[in-house]
């Protein structure tokens, strides 16, 4: 009997640890760590397309300056559209693409500062340029200053290139007429008009011998080496200033505004300073 129970017990025993491992659950697989995330490099400069629109008498110190800007700020790329400010003032007005204009006045700079168009912050009076009388190569005619001009038109002698009315060396001029009590319409109508739709068309007539003489920019003269036989003054046309500003709508206005400060400084005015502009910020 005692061999009977011992063996019952063991029995016993043996199922109940049995049925303790069974109900033990087996272990979780322990969960990989995550991966650390990658490390991101520091973002490089966006690239930046700036739309500049500029009078066309500023195409080859731009064009130049452009060069230059690339050491300075390599992620930016200067498109220009040069023509006359009246031109660029209406298309500007018209909703193109614009971040900066540079004006070769400041009537249409004015224009877009009462609909609203430029930010006013960034406007600031860049350059002076000179309005002069040029001849094409050896001067046929012997015109020798605006005085002859003057008396010369009059007589019907000569035939002066000049722009139309709505660019500006176009508005000097027919300030220098006014300051001659020239009557323009009178002068068109006796044929000793020719117009150009902005000053490098004015320029290019004369260095053709197309006509006679022309009315332009200093720095136009300079440029295409023309002979300027006399300056207009102050009191014969006023100052021609180019002011320059960011465009309200510009969709890089922190480039744009950069590129405008460049353009105030002592590398650029070395630029606009070597074809006759006096830089006036520097």
């Amino acid at each position: 009997m005692n061999k009977l129970l011992s063996m019952i017990l063991v029995l016993a025993l043996t199922i109940a640890a049995l049925a303790g491992c069974a109900a033990k659950p087996a272990p979780k697989p322990t969960a990989p760590a995550p991966e650390a995330a990658p490390t991101e490099p520091a973002p490089a400069d966006e690239p930046t397309e700036l739309i500049v629109f500029a009078a066309a008498s500023l195409t080859e110190t731009l064009t130049a300056i452009a060069e230059q800007y690339k050491s300075v700020a390599p992620d930016v790329t200067l498109r220009f559209n040069f023509d006359s400010s009246g031109t660029l003032k209406t298309q500007i007005e018209e909703g193109a693409d614009c971040d900066l204009f540079l004006s070769a006045a400041p009537k249409q700079m004015n224009a877009l500062s009462d609909g609203g168009l430029i930010a006013e912050e960034t406007r600031v009076d860049l350059l002076e340029n000179k309005v002069v009388l040029v001849v094409p190569d050896g001067n046929p005619e012997q015109l020798a200053s605006f005085d002859d001009l003057a008396a010369r038109l009059e007589a019907g002698g000569v035939l002066l290139a000049m722009g139309n009315s709505d660019v500006p060396v176009g508005q000097y001029t027919q300030k220098i007429f006014d300051y001659y009590s020239l009557d323009e319409a009178a002068l068109a109508a006796s044929g000793v008009l020719t117009y150009g739709g902005n000053v490098k068309e004015v320029t290019a007539q004369v260095v053709e011998a197309a006509a006679d003489c022309g009315v332009v920019y200093a720095t136009d003269a300079f440029s295409a080496g023309l002979t300027a036989v006399d300056e207009a003054t102050a009191e014969m046309c006023g100052q021609v200033i180019y002011p320059a500003a960011v465009t309200a709508s510009s969709a890089h206005a922190d480039a744009a505004a950069a590129f405008l400060t460049y353009l105030q400084g002592a590398d650029a005015a070395a630029i606009f300073e070597s074809v006759g502009f006096t830089s006036l910020t520097k």
